[in-house]
């Protein structure tokens, strides 16, 4: 018989709190990216500077991290079922908010809300999965729950393009609304909030935790995220930021581990298999969000494509890791060893790095990216499975939403740093490329000349100006063309060097995973 305590679902009960979990997390997720292909709209209508239209992302991103590891302390706090059932709802109706914001700073102000509600959604729907499948197969489910946050960043920007161009902005979040009321009654009817979530009274809430760790992480992401626009160090407010950052997680962690009662068990960290998977989901939110983020930059800003092209040209991948799923969590369920099947992913997405570094050129197709994406998505789908499965796969009760709040922490700032960094580094690989390229033209060079003479002729036939103005016209098109090759190198140096990111931690992954074994209880052995 099954205990009384137990939260495992069986039947209809079991698929109707799975999808409505792996959806609320899609919404999650398609809301971090969806809005980047919506900013030149809402720039105009709301006659927004693009400083300040992009505090609409920035705003998102920064209640994610703030709310996302106190998750497993609000659901205790207030009951998982009515914390979860809250957040889609606070979730919902500011998306109907954010649509109807008649100003920048009031869809800035309702975005920051949605993201409250938004990072609740993501880790307790993996909280919640986990609990109600049978410990012998969470691999499926943590398959089920991987393949939301696989598909969310790469149907933002397409789903987000359709809107745009066929409707108009507000549109990216009404379509929140219907699957958000239809989530909010099925949570109410079906989810069910563990026995063991105790609430604490005031006197004990860890009011100075909350605050240093806001501070910290906040400070963190705004850094993350302003950083490159703000040319790093040499601004002011970047430093005093980092030396908030700093301060306040180095506190937050000495005020956790001293407290009776920390509102984020930073001892649950004991767990060697979460450890490992708390640093490889970093790894992979960096790969993923920075893979993400760099194919759609190349295809529009030197391809000229349009971001739902570009969106579209990540489809085949994905659903390629929809295939690829369900076969790993039956892999993992006969006996491979997950640390195996994490190896094979990151060695795939290191040739996957590699071959996107090669076939980089200013003329490259779609078709060229069709295999590559494919490798992409058999390497995604051996490395997201077991990572998550493995991350919680020793953990019980409690400790199973802290540490999917630490897994989905760090995913979440492993997408941060892999964007902030992989910005940065474009933008100064692309100035190093340049001055490199320049240094091999030189205006006494014959070759250079020569090609100089040739397009200034084009352009004088074709724009029927004076040979000064088109002598000048060329050398402009020479160092436009100088540009895109530089900044074409540079994207060619970020895969490669992501690529060996995943490569060195290869061995590592090998060498410091131990057989993670699942400790199943009599209750569920027994049905």
């Amino acid at each position: 018989m099954q205990s009384a305590n137990s939260l495992v679902e069986y039947g209809p009960r079991r698929i109707i709190i799975t999808v409505t979990a792996v959806f609320c997390a899609l919404l999650e997720i398609i809301d971090t990216t969806i809005v980047n292909v919506a900013i030149n709209d809402m720039r105009g209508n709301l006659g927004a500077t693009l400083n300040e239209i992009s505090w609409v992302i920035t705003a998102y991103s920064l209640a994610n991290v703030i709310v996302v590891p106190m998750t497993s302390w609000l659901s205790q706090q207030f009951g998982r079922r009515n914390y979860f059932a809250a957040s889609v709802i606070i979730f919902t109706v500011c998306s109907f908010l954010c649509g109807n914001a008649t100003n920048i700073w009031e869809l800035v102000v309702f975005r920051f809300i949605q993201g409250m509600g938004g990072g609740a959604l993501l880790v307790t729907s993996q909280t919640i999965i986990t609990e109600s499948w049978p410990a012998e197969k969470r691999a499926m489910a943590q398959a089920i729950y991987t393949l939301g946050v696989i598909v969310g960043p790469t149907l933002g920007p397409p789903l987000g393009g359709y809107i745009v161009d066929h409707y108009s902005w507000p549109f990216i979040f009404y379509i929140n609304i219907p699957v958000g009321i239809i989530a909010t009654l099925l949570t109410l009817q079906y989810v069910r909030s563990p026995k063991y979530e105790e609430k604490r009274p005031i006197s004990q809430v860890d009011w100075l935790g909350i605050g240093l760790l806001t501070a910290g992480v906040a400070s963190l992401q705004f850094v993350l995220e302003k950083g490159q626009e703000e040319d790093w160090f040499s601004s002011k407010l970047i430093i005093a930021l980092t030396v908030v950052a700093v301060f306040g997680i180095l506190s937050f962690i000495w005020r956790e581990l001293e407290y009776k009662f920390p509102v984020v068990n930073l001892r649950v960290l004991k767990n060697g298999n979460l450890r490992i998977g708390v640093m490889l989901s970093f790894i992979m939110g960096f790969g993923l969000f920075g893979s993400t983020f760099i194919i759609p930059l190349y295809t529009q800003s030197l391809l000229g494509w349009t971001a739902q092209q570009a969106g579209m040209l990540m489809l085949p991948s994905t659903l390629f890791v929809a295939v690829m799923m369900p076969v790993v969590a039956q892999l993992i369920q006969r006996g491979i060893p997950q640390k195996h099947l994490i190896a094979a992913g990151m060695l795939i997405f290191f040739i996957y790095s590699y071959l996107s570094s090669t076939v980089l050129t200013p003329y490259t197709s779609a078709g060229d990216f069709f295999w590559i994406l494919i490798i992409r998505g058999f390497g995604l789908g051996l490395l997201s499975v077991p990572v998550s499965t493995m991350s919680l796969s020793t953990l019980q009760g409690q400790e199973i939403g802290q540490g999917a709040a630490f897994s989905g922490m760090m995913r979440q700032l492993g997408g941060s740093f892999g964007v902030a960094l992989i910005s940065t580094f474009v933008s100064r690989q692309t100035q190093v490329h340049r001055n490199t390229l320049v240094s091999h033209l030189s205006v006494n060079d014959l070759n250079v000349q020569q090609r100089v003479a040739q397009m200034a002729a084009g352009v004088r036939q074709h724009a029927g100006i004076d040979s000064i103005t088109a002598r000048q016209t060329a050398y402009a098109m020479l160092d436009g063309s100088v540009s895109k090759q530089a900044t074409l190198l540079s994207y060619m140096d970020v895969f490669l060097w992501v690529g060996i990111m995943f490569l060195v931690f290869v061995p590592v992954v090998l060498i410091f995973i131990k057989k993670a074994k699942s400790k199943i209880s009599l209750a569920d052995a027994a049905h």
